[in-house]
């Protein structure tokens, strides 16, 4: 039998019959590109579900609350912090952080509790590292604190950390008119006095999409403040206010707490914009007493106890997981955590006055 001839050009290579195959047919055209207006549609969608979702959620909400699914209420404990570890008597840093939420039994409401119990503690720092928060959670923090002072008779400092501004003020005046009293960081920031109720409109969206509100209800103003809708000249003045009392309010509280601005409310109005301030202006404009760290509040609030500093422990109040929680492990802090997110998922669909740094 003979031989195929080998092709040309590469000896070493087997010859093969070509492959019959079919031509290759057209190419299929791309898919024509999205219509417009994809951000619109996720913003509306994400707008209606946190609205229309709310009630449901709320409602979940309570049951977990009411039904103490995971018993996580933060406990109150200490932790040593400087000076006498075997002294007695005891100054307590109270940390308020983060955003100020709700009135409720919560961190700061248990250890005032605590700090109110305990007899040895003489005196209290606040640890303010805040941009404010809700008017309710600021003004219940602030009355409790009061309460502790006007009961115990202890003196408060407050120790500013790197926003203490809004709500976070307002809760720093429980020091009453004493003096050098206020100290912030020297890269701190404070003030924005002020109140704002947030609101968003998506109207416009709606119509865009043909969606409509069939919201059943009792009087046209038991709809005042819903996204659904343009605010009338009658709610924005509802508004308008409200805010203006809480505004009021709050510059009242500062009087308290100011000595200078309860002898001279025009100084007060002029720095009450909601502006917030540096260090170096605030103590300019009689807002913060000293310029310094937590370790100078703390030596003031010695010095106002009429403690010894050789005989005192200073002191700090922290959070400590519940036995269910300790139990469960990370599980419930996390199951804790997004019920935090989902209130607060369900706050933005509430018109609300809020003591808060924007």
């Amino acid at each position: 039998m003979s031989t195929p001839p080998q092709p040309e050009g590469n000896p070493q290579r087997p010859y093969s019959a070509p492959h019959s195959s079919q031509a290759p047919g057209p190419m299929m055209p791309p898919p024509p590109p999205p219509r417009g207006g994809g951000c619109g549609r996720v913003l509306f969608v994400f707008l209606l579900l946190a609205f229309l979702g709310s009630l449901f959620l709320n409602f979940i909400l309570g049951a977990m609350s009411m039904g103490n699914l995971t018993d996580a209420s933060p406990k109150v404990s200490e932790k040593f912090y400087s000076h006498d570890k075997q002294a007695e008597d005891k100054v307590a840093i109270l940390p308020i952080e983060g955003i100020i939420l709700e009135s409720d039994d919560g961190f700061v409401k248990r250890a005032i509790d605590t700090a109110e119990k305990d007899k040895h503690v003489k005196a209290l720092v606040l640890r303010v590292d805040s941009p404010g928060g809700s008017v309710a959670g600021s003004d219940y923090i602030l009355h409790h604190l009061r309460k502790l002072v006007e009961g115990r008779k202890i003196p408060i400092v407050v120790s500013m950390g790197s926003i203490a501004a809004s709500g976070g003020y307002y809760v720093s005046m429980a020091v009453g008119h004493e003096s050098n009293t206020i100290f912030a960081e020297p890269t701190g920031f404070t003030g924005s006095i002020g109140v704002i109720i947030p609101h968003y409109n998506v109207a416009g969206l709606m119509k865009r999409f043909e969606v409509a509100d069939d919201s059943i209800v009792s009087n046209p103003l038991k709809k005042l403040g819903s996204l659904t809708k343009e605010m009338t000249p009658e709610e924005k003045k509802i508004f308008q206010d409200l805010v203006d009392e809480s505004f009021a309010h709050f510059k009242e509280v500062v009087r308290s707490g100011r000595s200078k601005f309860e002898a001279d409310p025009a100084a007060l109005d002029k720095l009450a914009t909601g502006q917030i301030y540096t260090t170096e202006q605030a103590l300019k404009n009689g807002l913060v007493d000293k310029a310094g760290f937590i370790e100078e509040a703390i030596e003031r609030a010695i010095e106002l106890a009429k403690l010894d500093p050789e005989k005192v422990r200073v002191v700090r109040y922290k959070a400590e997981s519940s036995l269910t929680a300790q139990l469960l492990g990370g599980q419930s802090s996390r199951f804790a955590g997004e019920q935090a997110e989902l209130k607060a998922l369900l706050d933005m669909t509430t018109p609300k006055a809020y003591y808060l740094a924007k």
